[in-house]
Formats: C-alpha cells, structure tokens, sequence
C-alpha cells in the first residue's frame, strides 16, 4: 500500500491528463482511485455522497450558466444552508450569474487616472460598472468623483489583492474588465473547492491562502495573527491539503530535495568542485549516482532559522527565510514548492503560546543559537488552501489571480461555452450534510 500511495502521490503532483491509451499503470491507477471515491461517497454520505457525487465530479463538461442555475435554484441545496460561508458565496453567485445572464458589462476603455474631485463621463460609466457587482449605489449616476466612490473603490482594490488607493489605474480597470462569465466560473470553482477541504470553525488554526499569499491564525471566529508568505512557483506546484504541525525546529538543516540536486547543484559541483563548501554543505549518503546532500545551520541556510513541520506526502512544509526582500515584490510565487513566512519568529510564538517555558525570550535565543534544536508540538492544525475567490465576514467577495494556473486548468475540464454543441450530462441536484467545508 506504501508504493501505491507513492505512486499516487507522484500522479497527483505532476497533474497531467496526456497519457497514452496503452499505459495500463496509469489505467489501473485511475479505476482504483475512481473505486475508492465511489465508495467514499456511498459510505460517507457526508459532504461527498451518492446525490452528489457527479455534481462534484462531472462526467462530461457542463455549461457554467447550467451548473451556476442548478446551484442557485436546487431544493436539495438546502443541505448546505448551516454553512454561512458557503451560503455566502452563493449569494454573491446569484450577483454574477444575474450579471451574466443579462450580457454581462461593457469594458472600460478609459479612466486611468480619475480621482477624488474628478468629473467627465468616464466617472459615470465606472459607478455603473461598480454598481453591477453591489459596489457602489445605483441610484448615483451622476460624473463626480465624490467621497463616497474613493471608499467604494478603495474596498474593490483591497479586494482584488490591490493598493488600496481610492485612484483609478490600469490594475483597478483590468480587474473590473473580468468578464462577469468568468468571474461566475471562478466562484462555481471555489464553491466546488469549499466541499473537498475540510473546515474547522472552532479552536485554534492556522490557514494559508496560496492566491492570496497569506498566513492567518485563528482562534474560534477571531484572526488573531496574520502575515505574508511566498508560496511554490507554477513548477513547484504547492498543494493543498490539512493536517497538524508536529514539529518547530530551530537553527534547521536543509535536507535538499533529490530535483533540486540534480537541476542545480550538481551541475554546479561540475563547474567548481569547492561547491560544497562554500555553501556550507555535506553529502550524507548516495541514492544511487544521485548525491543525498543537507545544508547546515547558517546565515545562508534558506531556511532561516526556524521550520514548521505537518506531516504529509509532499513534503511541503513552512519556514523562514534569511532575505527578507523577497516579500517587498508583489508577486511572491517564488520558492521551490514550500512555503516561506514574513515573520517566523512571530508565528513560533504563536505555535508555541501553550507551552509556558517558551517564553519570547527564549525563542529568539533559540533562533540565534548554531544548534538545531527540535520541539515538538500538539493540537496545532493547519491548512493549505487554494481558494481564489472566497467571501469575509461581512459578506463580500474577494478574488485573486489564478497564481499557479489551477482555475485555467479546471475550466477547462468542468466547462463548455453556452453555444457549444457539446453535450451536456444531466446536473444531479446538489446535496450535503454534516460537516462544514473550508474558507479561504
């Protein structure tokens, strides 16, 4: 069972869909994974169950206007009316699917550079646009770029993972330039994500948000703790999933996974033999004519000074890092597939709150030490998401962009355009009960 969850570990990792028709490993795999989800959804009859279970998986793509009325209009949708959440982000489904079904809007061509005490027609077109998504009145058409519009632009740009600014930009522009099918795509998406991951909304948590490139902590309704991460790149592919961090280690070794010592190190070893030492690394074994090599504890170390780890198949994990800079850009895709925190010395304390002798003091000694040190944790839950469009607590939409391609990848493979002649399998009602599923 080790070598089939391995292989279907690899299989999820590389995602990929062009596979020959004669590959039976790949055959085999696929009726197994497709058994085990059957029998998932007939024995659970949870948030994956039998009524639901082609909705959640469909067999053929579906038109989204479809899928976004059977949403909206199903009886059996009632199953989900005890999670707000979700409840939530089909009420901002009913904005866009409206939006959608009426012709969606016309692009804004002009109004870079309006701001507060502005006045010409651009303005007028700009409320109307805001007005469409519930972002400013209707009832104000007039072309004066008044308080009000600073505000309501100001919430839009901070929703968008914008400069909160109140101006009008090109960045400001090309998000309300979205077309309303595309945006009710990406929240049916999300919607679909909400059912897989598994939602805690008591107790203590940690969440990261990979489109959005945040770390938040939780405690119950309440955020205690908040921070920027730099997450894997498109390459790398960070995943999602839950589990616990069971571990903080200080003054970490970089164990360096086998891709990143055959893609660069070794090829740097060729061109200077002293490779090794200068970057303060040591071969501790061989996997056949692959080198296993760790970087110990140092300035340079790109783990920094501190880990967290949660146990799971890929091996992604949270850390510092020593160059800070990397938080100023804007786009913070960066890493090779684990996930970099601005303030790790902020979050072990966080992690650590419970444990009393790990007083503040004691943790930044212990992150200026040179030893490695370990210490374990308990009951300290944490969730990588991938959710690019989520609702807040007040009810508002959020989107961000589709920063690894996994939205691209599954419109493609869940949608159809409306005048398409494809054909369109018949949508189960959807249906679930029990537990409540993630937010982002």
């Amino acid at each position: 069972s080790s070598m089939i969850s391995q292989r279907q570990d690899t299989l999820i990792q590389k995602d990929s869909m062009q596979v020959a028709a004669t590959d039976t490993a790949f055959i085999n795999r696929e009726l197994s994974l497709t058994r085990a989800f059957i029998t998932r959804a007939e024995t659970d009859q949870g948030a994956i169950n039998t009524s639901n279970m082609y909705y959640v998986v469909p067999r053929k793509r579906m038109d989204p206007m479809a899928i976004a009325d059977s949403v909206l209009n199903g009886k059996n949708d009632s199953a989900f009316a005890a999670d707000k959440t979700y409840g939530a982000m089909k009420q901002q489904l009913a904005v866009y699917y409206n939006a959608a079904k009426n012709g969606g809007w016309e692009p804004i061509v002009s109004g870079v550079g309006l701001k507060k005490g502005s006045k010409s027609a651009a303005v007028t077109s700009l409320k109307k646009r805001l007005a469409m998504t519930n972002d400013y009145p209707a009832s104000d058409t007039s072309a004066v770029f008044t308080d009000s519009l600073v505000t309501a632009i100001k919430d839009v740009q901070q929703r968008n993972g914008l400069a909160a600014t109140g101006n009008v930009n090109d960045s400001l522009i090309s998000a309300l330039n979205i077309p309303a099918s595309e945006r009710l795509q990406q929240i049916l998406v999300n919607m679909n994500r909400m059912k897989w991951m598994p939602y805690q909304n008591t107790g203590n948590r940690i969440e990261v948000n990979l489109p959005s490139q945040m770390l938040y902590a939780w405690e119950g309704n309440t955020r205690t703790l908040e921070m920027p991460v730099i997450i894997g790149d498109e390459g790398s592919g960070t995943l999602s999933f839950s589990g616990e961090i069971s571990q903080v280690v200080f003054n970490p070794a970089w164990n360096i996974p086998e891709s990143i010592v055959k893609k660069e190190i070794m090829p740097a070893m060729k061109k200077d033999p002293a490779y090794l030492k200068k970057h303060n690394m040591e071969v501790v074994g061989h996997n056949d004519s692959i080198p296993v090599i760790r970087q110990l504890p140092g300035k340079d170390n790109p783990l920094g000074k501190v880990k967290f780890l949660f146990p799971n198949s890929f091996d992604i994990y949270l850390h510092d890092t020593p160059d800070k800079s990397v938080f100023e850009k804007k786009n913070r895709a960066l890493s090779h597939g684990c996930i970099r925190v601005a303030d790790a010395e902020k979050l072990a304390a966080y992690i650590l709150r419970d444990q009393k002798e790990w007083t503040p003091e004691k943790i930044n000694a212990a992150m200026n030490g040179n030893q490695e040190q370990v210490v374990a944790v308990n009951n300290q839950p944490v969730q990588i998401n991938y959710f690019s469009a989520w609702v807040d607590a007040s009810g508002k939409i959020h989107f961000r962009k589709d920063i690894n391609g996994r939205d691209k990848k599954i419109f493609a493979r869940l949608f159809i355009s409306p005048d398409s002649t494809e054909g369109v399998a018949a949508l189960p009602k959807p249906g679930r009960s029990g537990n409540t599923r993630s937010k982002a």
